[in-house]
């Protein structure tokens, strides 16, 4: 096996499906295992490494939309799901669950490799989880934010009260200072894979977090708006003893 492809686990109760796409994706440069139900997802999953499933949502047994959010519990790796039901409500519900996008059929091969890329591709491109080992304390524009406490001081010796969102999102810049950040990087860093689906929801945060630390929306100076990409906390930071 060549250890530099991807290997993508096709799951699908159509065989045609599965063969289908197993054809494509291989000649396309990936791995592809298939299963037609859960427990052959699990088990392949057991045998080897994935980096990525394709999950359909209409399945004997335990649904995908199940399957998606049992996996989640347990692993990050990245799932699209497919379903014969294109609604809004099953397409919300899907990303819910903690799917990283979706898929109605009928579908092209084409249009999924290529969602395939764009989300390996994002997923990627991530950056380190910023949860994982920080100092006690951060300080960056007169504020210092301590990490025990997740308390917020003003310069003025305030405590500012956040909400744990608030408080992973500023705990997300200040571990990733003047860095631009994409609305799904931040939704991945401070929501995990069960962060709500639109982008929106991260706007209405970084909002709430610069009226916490006195950033004028219209001409903020501390989370700067990059048009098209995302955000970027403009300031050193250092840590405090």
């Amino acid at each position: 096996m060549n250890r530099t492809q991807d290997h993508i686990l096709v799951v699908d109760d159509d065989p045609e499906i599965r063969q289908l796409l197993k054809a494509y994706l291989e000649k396309n440069g990936f791995q592809v295992s298939a299963a037609g139900e859960g427990n052959g997802m699990w088990q392949a999953l057991d045998r080897s490494r994935i980096d990525l499933i394709v999950l359909d949502l209409m399945l004997p047994g335990v649904d995908g939309m199940e399957l998606c959010r049992t996996l989640r519990a347990r692993s990050r790796i990245p799932v699209i799901m497919l379903t014969a039901r294109g609604d809004e409500m099953d397409r919300i519900l899907g990303l819910e669950m903690g799917a990283d996008d979706y898929l109605a059929k009928p579908f092209s091969a084409r249009e999924l490799l290529a969602r395939i890329k764009v989300v390996l591709r994002r997923v990627r491109d991530l950056p380190v989880d910023p949860l994982a080992d920080t100092p006690d304390r951060l300080r960056f524009s007169g504020w210092e934010l301590d990490t025990r406490t997740q308390n917020l001081r003003s310069p003025d010796g305030v405590i500012v009260p956040l909400s744990h969102a608030e408080y992973r999102l500023l705990h997300v810049f200040l571990t990733h200072p003047n860095r631009a950040l994409t609305r799904d990087q931040l939704l991945d860093l401070t929501q995990g894979r069960d962060g709500g689906p639109f982008d929106r929801s991260i706007d209405v945060l970084v909002g709430r977090l610069r009226r916490r630390l006195g950033d004028d929306a219209r001409q903020p100076t501390l989370i700067k708006t990059l048009r098209g990409r995302g955000y970027l906390l403009a300031s050193k930071v250092s840590t405090a003893p």
